[in-house]
């Protein structure tokens, strides 16, 4: 097989949650464990680093991976979901895995994985964590698929979990409270292993206290340690005024942005503490201090090849994508667009169906024009039911039949003084980075 059919056959093949939804979600361990046995338990081979969270994982695990490669460690970046290539899930330096090892691997582990019949993510997992053995990484920042406790990027023992915050989503799987899906994604906790929990609410604080407590797990409440001080935004992205770490700029633009960063600097000194960070002696001058952590966050893309946080694509009309894609998420993302400076916004949106749709249109913009569109994907909404749900929130616009479409219509429309935005999905994010011209 070529690796664009090796490819398809992983998309095909296996039950996939990205693109069949609940019916392609695998719940339990059993094949993930008989995968590791197979493989020989490769995870154990170097150190790792567990995130997981509602919103803010993938930011959290690109710039803490930036930054450990700015001290000169080898490191394995396993994400998910891909935008443009399979191959952005599965990273080491930044660099995608190998589309021959891609071709490889399926082709020589074809008949236990048909053996098994286990899941696309959980075929993927696997794959990741034997590559980053060969690799020979010293240290893997492994982002949880789904939710945490079943997940199968729970078998490793990390030297430092970090969970971003806890938001109402994926419902049908993790439960329909604050406290139940706290409880999902608490299951990273592992015996002494310190955690780091980026934000909480009255709900969740109590959840994540009592099962670090049950484990014997030191835990970091990043909200109580305030490493931001302060944040604006800035002609590259973003600037803060930190505690411990002077200014940084950061590329990732969006002020949801600063709590990522707040929570990234509590983890960071976490490892400071183990004696993986280079702590500055200059005690004096700010500028002098942890040249990894600013070099990391200023660089973040181009050591990691992260795309679609605020990221702008064009400047003249200012063309911009974001990955938001929940009610948590765009509570941020519509403040964020408040204070763009525009004559008039243009909105590129999808969603997918076992989202929040309603309280997501709630949070739109009622000033702009829209663009309903659906992704390349079995998940989508259709873009006339998009449609009818905005239009009782009093939003105006057409709807469309692929994103593509809908960019072109915006981007016809738009003046040079215009704002043009794309997302309320992953999936049209990554349609339209895969097709635009």
């Amino acid at each position: 097989m070529t690796y664009q059919e090796t490819c398809e056959y992983l998309y095909n093949q296996m039950p996939m949650f990205e693109r069949q939804g609940a019916s392609g979600y695998k719940e339990g361990l059993t094949n993930t464990l008989a995968l590791d046995e197979h493989f020989k338990h490769p995870h154990k081979a170097y150190k790792t680093i567990h995130i997981a969270g509602t919103n803010g994982k993938g930011s959290c695990a690109h710039t803490l991976s930036a930054i450990l490669q700015m001290c000169g460690y080898k490191v394995g970046l396993y994400t998910s979901p891909h935008l443009v290539d399979f191959s952005e899930r599965i990273r080491v330096n930044g660099q995608p895995i190998d589309e021959d090892y891609v071709v490889e691997f399926v082709e020589q582990q074809r008949p236990f994985i048909e053996h098994i019949q286990p899941s696309f993510f959980e075929v993927v997992t696997a794959m990741a964590f034997k590559y980053f053995a060969e690799k020979e990484v010293d240290i893997a920042v492994i982002e949880v698929g789904l939710g945490g406790r079943l997940d199968c990027t729970n078998i490793i023992t990390p030297i430092l979990s970090i969970i971003t915050n806890i938001g109402m989503d994926h419902t049908q799987f993790l439960g329909h409270s604050f406290e139940q899906i706290a409880t999902e994604k608490a299951g990273i906790i592992k015996s002494g292993i310190p955690v780091v929990i980026g934000e909480t609410t009255h709900e969740t604080r109590p959840v994540f206290e009592a099962k670090a407590k049950e484990v014997k797990a030191p835990i970091i409440f990043a909200e109580d340690q305030q490493e931001i001080k302060t944040f604006s935004p800035s002609d590259n992205g973003m600037k803060y005024q930190t505690q411990h770490f002077g200014i940084l700029e950061g590329q990732l633009g969006g002020i949801y942005q600063a709590k990522n960063a707040n929570t990234i600097l509590c983890a960071v000194k976490e490892l400071e503490k183990m004696g993986y960070m280079h702590a500055c002696s200059c005690q004096e001058d700010a500028i002098c201090q942890n040249r990894e952590v600013r070099e990391g966050f200023l660089n973040v893309c181009q050591l990691t090849s992260l795309k679609g946080r605020w990221q702008v694509v064009d400047e003249a009309p200012l063309t911009i994508c974001d990955t938001g894609h929940n009610v948590a998420g765009w509570q941020y993302l519509s403040e964020q667009l408040k204070t763009v400076k525009c004559h008039q916004m243009h909105i590129v949106f999808g969603m997918v169906e076992d989202k929040d749709i309603e309280g997501v249109i709630a949070l739109l913009p009622k000033d702009a024009i829209y663009y309903f569109t659906k992704a390349n994907n079995k998940r989508s909404v259709s873009e006339n039911v998009l449609k009818l749900y905005a239009k009782s929130q009093d939003l105006k616009g057409e709807s469309y039949p692929d994103v593509i479409s809908a960019y072109k219509a915006a981007k016809n429309a738009a003046t040079e003084k215009d704002f043009v935005f794309i997302g309320g999905s992953s999936y049209v994010v990554a349609d339209f980075l895969k097709n635009r011209i």
